[in-house]
């Protein structure tokens, strides 16, 4: 009687791969390097479920009470 997916559970927020493409954008707003963001650890149960590699990064997006919605940006370590 267990989960199917890490990711599906009510608590768990929502994990997505940052495609190639829309990196060098994202480091332009957050800094030049991918190193300069926080980290989370490749062998973090939503990170193996999503298939992220270390150097990859991975959007986290939050439900948050005062702001509605809450986005973090982790490069996989």
């Amino acid at each position: 009687m267990g989960l199917d997916k890490i990711i599906d559970h009510v608590l768990v927020p929502k994990h997505e791969i940052v495609p190639q493409d829309k990196v060098a954008e994202l480091l332009v707003k957050f800094g030049p390097k991918a190193a300069n963001l926080p980290q989370i650890l490749r062998d973090d149960p939503a990170v193996e479920e999503i298939g992220a590699k270390r150097g990859d990064i991975v959007k986290i997006t939050r439900d948050s009470h005062t702001a509605g919605k809450s986005v973090y940006f982790r490069v996989v370590v």
